[in-house]
């Protein structure tokens, strides 16, 4: 028997669970720059190896974010989230026991190739289909301001577990604070059953792939995409660490990672509401010039407890509000039937650019000693991926010219 449901309660019910699941995967990775220095002083490793086990865990999420948008697609959403949070749930368990240098390794290339099934590729995409097209940026802001809700209350509570059960335990209760999302994940399915989802159908896979890498716009957002994530996953990375060495308590680090999602819930939203009204390319070129500028400004200020959170409360306000604005560009050019896969390869690029942030930041740092060159990488990527997003077009292709969406 095939239940019927008012078109009116489906974006609800999908921004709810879609946000759910957001909150807790983020929240979640957003906590494992807090296991760089208990882990490496566990191994008897040097930085180096962390950071590359985190690079390679989020550039698993980025191989993974089309392969389960692509599953998305044709399957449903609630079943590839569904998948993603198993995979996410055993990695986590693998990380509270790891012995040797592949553990950590391997833990995390899992826990980030099923973050890619529950993240932001599936979620956004479900959410896409769903609501329409005057209040898609908006919705998109939302779900990830919940996700950066996460991590201002997962992060904090992580470390604060760490120092009262050990880090190992704590990743332990991590696993089981994951299998919640299991129960959101059904909320996905919805968004199957709206008329939104429709739009675009008609094309393949194949046909669909062919017209974005055809397209100079997509091409550029794509790789534009690539300095978000080099920005974020350095600083999610290697934040607590840097303020460690600046001689700063061990709860400024927390807190800082806690700020920049707080925070971020505002922004978000904020340039979620000015993407359905403003010029989303130009609404990206400001805030990846912001994010150089506030960098530039963070490498010459004295580090103290008040400069750090100051810095994390003005980062957060810049830092996933790339996504909203990215995802919904894509959405209006290609159409939201296809969202899933195609953001999902924008993301792949974004996981590219997380994995040679999180890796080169900690290689930089075992052979400078210190954070100084990344600081300045990251100023100049970002005054280029300002310049990248001026010539891309925020008109829909020629296929959906004619289709109202």
């Amino acid at each position: 028997m095939k239940i019927s449901i008012d078109q009116k309660l489906i974006p609800i019910f999908v921004i709810i669970g879609g946000g759910a699941l957001l909150l807790i995967s983020f929240g979640i990775r957003h906590s494992f720059g807090l296991y760089l220095l208990p882990i490496t002083n566990h191994l008897n490793a040097g930085r180096e190896l962390f950071g590359f086990a985190a690079a390679l865990q989020v550039l698993m999420i980025g191989i993974g974010s089309p392969l389960f948008g692509a599953l998305s697609d044709k399957f449903g959403s609630g079943k590839a989230s569904l998948l993603g949070i198993t995979l996410v749930i055993l990695g986590l368990a693998w990380m509270a026991n790891v012995q040797t240098s592949f553990d950590i390794i391997g833990a995390q290339a899992l826990c980030g190739f099923g973050a890619a099934g529950c993240g932001t590729a599936v979620v956004l995409g479900a959410v896409g289909r769903s609501v329409k097209v005057e209040n898609r940026t908006l919705s998109l802001g939302i779900v990830m301001a919940a996700g950066s809700f996460g991590q201002f209350a997962v992060v904090p509570f992580t470390g604060y577990l760490i120092e009262l059960v050990s880090w190992s335990q704590s990743l332990v209760y991590l696993s089981f604070f994951a299998s919640i999302m299991i129960i959101f994940s059904f909320a996905l399915n919805f968004s199957e059953k709206s008329e939104s989802s429709k739009a675009g159908s008609r094309q393949t896979i194949k046909e669909a792939l062919r017209e974005a890498f055809q397209s100079k716009s997509f091409n550029l957002l794509t790789l534009g995409f690539f300095v978000c994530g080099f920005h974020v996953t350095f600083v999610a990375v290697h934040l607590p660490a840097f303020i460690e060495d600046e001689n700063l308590p061990f709860w400024v680090g927390g807190w800082s990672l806690a700020l920049i999602g707080l925070f971020n819930i505002v922004g978000t939203i904020y340039f979620g509401y000015l993407g359905d009204r403003l010029s989303k390319k130009n609404l990206l070129a400001l805030l990846y010039s912001l994010r150089s500028l506030l960098f530039l400004v963070f490498i010459f200020l004295p580090k103290t407890e008040l400069t750090v959170l100051l810095f994390a409360c003005v980062l957060g306000i810049l830092w996933l509000s790339t996504v909203p604005l990215t995802s919904g560009i894509i959405t209006v050019v290609f159409g939201p039937y296809y969202m899933s896969m195609l953001y999902g390869i924008a993301f792949f690029s974004h996981q590219i650019g997380s994995f040679l942030g999180s890796w080169l930041g900690g290689r930089l740092f075992d052979t400078y000693g210190s954070y100084d060159v990344m600081w300045w990488i990251s100023v100049a990527l970002g005054f280029i991926a300002a310049l990248m997003h001026m010539p891309i077009k925020e008109k829909a292709v020629q296929r959906l010219a004619n289709q109202q969406i």
